[in-house]
């Protein structure tokens, strides 16, 4: 299990993540997963000796319940604290009021310090926020999570499906003010799905950040359970995240042959694909059983060979987007081609 620095700090986190959905079986969560906490104990425990560091969590998952069996599972199996990452995230709803959900500093604050009780912690080392709330400045939302830094409370702070544009403020507001700023990027990102390339990701490459996938296998269907709409389990009672059938399944047509080569399993080459990328800083994986879990820890110790990513690119491949084939064509001529000469039809 290789580690890798969190963005531009001095943290170090496991490549793998593991991920605790599945904890709980509260509320909407239910769908997901109802790990009771000796399956999660022995989830774990199964992570943290393959040399998992990492373990992310939110206090919506299952309504809080998530975190008090992630921390008991730590206390339970007699792990370091100080060996483990312990990342969580702030923004949904956690109580029936308008101030129980959001991004304000009441809000943060209150929830950050439930979250430190439910993991029985002093401290929470990446607290992330969860979502874009439309209704709150991103001025109050930087401003509140660098007081939880200052605090003590909080190592560092990331943040999770925001565009590009909207993370960018934020870091020009944490610059210009001297306060905490975001280190990571939590987004979806897959063979069946990837959009990040667009805005996200070189943004990420330009400020340093880093990333964390989640949903690698896009809500199983990457497992080829799913293909065209067929199969039984979590994907097929909630779609999501939204996969085009007809791209995905000649996505897995690609990888099907990859995983016969190496004589693994389809989604070992989904999240080994995205273990070679390079702005890929961790990879969720969240699972219900232990052999689920076994089979995602195993994509460490694939390799894809060049020929085999770029089959797998090509299958996945996004449709050119503007601005994306304009910037592309009008930089050709920039990027070691004839020296002062636009492409052909092109103005200056």
């Amino acid at each position: 299990m290789r580690m890798k620095p969190l963005g531009r700090t001095g943290l170090f986190v496991s490549e793998i993540c593991l991920g605790t959905m599945t904890f709980g079986g509260q509320g909407a969560f239910a769908r997901i997963g109802d790990l009771g906490q000796a399956d999660a104990d022995a989830l774990v425990k199964a992570a943290v000796d393959a040399g998992v560091n990492f373990i992310d969590s939110a206090n919506v998952y299952s309504e809080g319940m998530s975190e008090e069996i992630t921390g008991q599972a730590i206390r339970n199996l007699g792990l370091d604290r100080d060996e483990l990452v312990l990342a969580t995230k702030v923004m949904g709803p956690m109580g029936p009021g308008p101030n129980n959900r959001g991004t304000s500093r009441k809000h943060i604050v209150a929830q950050a310090h439930a979250s430190l009780k439910r993991l029985g912690t002093d401290y929470i080392d990446l607290y992330q926020i969860h979502g874009w709330d439309p209704a709150v400045p991103v001025e109050e939302t930087v401003e509140a999570l660098d007081a939880l830094v200052r605090a003590g409370d909080v190592r560092y702070v990331g943040v999770s499906n925001w565009a590009a544009w909207q993370i960018v403020k934020a870091l020009g507001i944490a610059e210009r003010r001297q306060m905490a700023r975001f280190q990571s990027v939590q987004a979806y990102y897959t063979l069946a799905g990837r959009d990040i390339e667009r805005e996200i990701g070189p943004m990420i490459a330009s400020e340093g950040m880093g990333l964390m996938v989640w949903s690698p296998l896009a809500g199983g269907y990457l497992s080829g359970k799913y293909r065209s709409g067929a199969g039984e389990g979590r994907r097929a009672g909630f779609d999501f995240p939204p996969v085009n059938m007809a791209r995905g399944d000649a996505v897995l047509d690609a990888m099907e042959p990859v995983a016969a080569a190496h004589g693994v399993s389809v989604a070992q080459v989904a999240l080994a694909w995205l273990l070679q990328r390079p702005e890929v800083t961790s990879i969720i994986a969240g699972a219900k059983r232990p052999d689920q879990l076994a089979d995602n820890l195993a994509a460490a110790e694939l390799r894809l060979g060049a020929d085999e990513v770029a089959a797998l690119d090509a299958a996945s491949a996004l449709p050119p987007e503007y601005p994306g084939w304009m910037i592309a064509r009008q930089g050709e001529y920039r990027r070691g081609g004839e020296a002062g000469a636009p492409p052909t039809g092109t103005a200056r």
